[in-house]
């Protein structure tokens, strides 16, 4: 039994639902940030993703240079297969 908690306390739960980069953002958590999250879409590795949402399927990107009026950059919503997981430090 002794061998269940460490592995309880190693083990991370799945990644969130629901993710942003902007701090502003209400799904934005720090915490998650600083653990390292990785998100792949359509099978490929995305390093450039703003926000995401696992259950609905989609990601948001910016789209170039553009910013809007606020000075944040203009987000595109792509739609596809996503995945998030955890980035083992290593």
């Amino acid at each position: 039994m002794s061998d269940d908690a460490p592995s309880d306390a190693q083990a991370p739960g799945p990644p969130p639902d629901r993710l942003a980069s902007d701090p502003s953002s209400p799904h934005h958590d720090a915490d998650v940030f600083a653990r390292g999250i990785g998100i792949r879409f359509n099978g490929r590795e995305r390093h450039d993703v703003e926000e995401y949402c696992l259950s609905e399927g989609w990601i948001k990107v910016a789209a170039g240079k553009t910013r809007d009026r606020k000075g944040r950059p203009l987000l595109i919503k792509l739609k596809g297969s996503v995945e998030a997981y955890w980035r083992t430090g290593g």
